[in-house]
């Protein structure tokens, strides 16, 4: 059973990771060393040590929410609802820390994240709708929850401990939560390229009628999709909380929408079944350094959005370029 099971993914695989060298591949890094020469000539704090964990810092919680984002793109769909979802893990999070205790509170959070995005998961397999009306209703669902249990106001009674450790603690010279993300990364990418699931991952995004008929689960495949993005979105909710040390009802609202930009923008095909995780990194790599020039020479929040926007856009269309088979 197993073996013709692999047997009919096998062409689905190829077509996976058969993907012909070009230029494109080098763009963006090329874009992203071009980019940090200029800004280091025009501005020399760039180059500077402090600058660079401070770069780190702000790329942490985007490549937390771009792992999840990935996952579900992948599959062939996406999550509009990754922020509120944080929002509210972050918020549940750390008032069940305050009453139980800061181990608690971590649990608390990826728990929330998981059952929020397996709840998302589960009304897309059971109903075969659109990933994309599931999520934004989730959206407002746990944007909701994290109002009515925060009081609408944020939390800034958060164990200072916690906030410590996380969010200001170092390790061999790096942030704790630089760290995490790095874990996270680590541990997105074995399961993606070395698990079944994550075979079964590409091969529903490919062609998901072709992977039914191979044997592959779907429906729970899908639920499990959904979980490892909520996932995803409850450790972003552990190390934000930590570094703004308080729970945000509405927390990085923009991050989500960033998120998808970065994982389009590094490569990652919104019709699903192609991309990996070094092209999620280049495009979270991209976007922070954006920001982060931006912010080092003065640019107004209202002409950094702007940019934001201009970046989304031309991730799509680089996105369609990029597709063998236009359609």
């Amino acid at each position: 059973m197993n073996t013709s099971r692999e047997a009919g993914l096998l062409p689905l695989a190829k077509t996976v990771k058969t993907k012909r060298f070009s230029l494109s591949d080098w763009m963006l890094p090329l874009l992203i060393v071009f980019t940090a020469v200029v800004a280091g000539l025009v501005q020399p704090r760039f180059m500077t040590v402090s600058n660079g964990i401070n770069l780190a810092c702000q790329l942490a919680p985007l490549l937390i929410i771009s792992l999840g984002q990935a996952v579900a793109v992948i599959r062939g769909g996406l999550d509009l609802s990754l922020s509120s979802v944080m929002s509210l893990a972050g918020v549940a999070g750390v008032m069940i820390m305050n009453q139980f205790g800061v181990p608690a509170g971590l649990v608390a959070m990826l728990l929330v994240g998981a059952l929020t995005g397996a709840a998302s998961g589960i009304l897309i397999a059971v109903f075969n709708t659109s990933p994309l009306v599931i999520t934004l209703g989730m959206l407002s669902v746990a944007q909701a929850f994290a109002l009515i249990l925060s009081g609408g106001v944020p939390i800034y009674d958060v164990p200072a401990a916690y906030i410590e450790a996380v969010g200001y603690g170092t390790v061999v010279g790096l942030p704790v939560m630089v760290w995490i993300a790095v874990a996270l990364t680590i541990l997105v990418g074995v399961l993606l390229k070395y698990t079944l699931f994550g075979r079964y991952v590409y091969a529903m995004g490919s062609n998901m009628s072709a992977a039914s008929k191979s044997g592959i689960n779907v429906k729970f495949n899908t639920v499990l999709v959904y979980m490892v993005s909520g996932l995803c979105a409850g450790t972003g909710a552990i190390i934000l909380t930590a570094w703004t040390s308080s729970a945000q009802p509405i927390a990085a609202a923009n991050l989500t929408l960033q998120s998808l930009a970065a994982v389009v923008l590094g490569g990652v095909a919104l019709t699903g079944g192609a991309g990996n995780l070094r092209q999620v990194i280049t495009g979270v790599v991209v976007l922070t350094l954006l920001s982060n020039v931006m912010n080092m020479v003065g640019v107004s929040a209202y002409y950094q959005t702007l940019a934001v926007g201009i970046v989304i856009i031309l991730a799509v269309i680089l996105d369609r370029f990029r597709r063998q088979d236009p359609r």
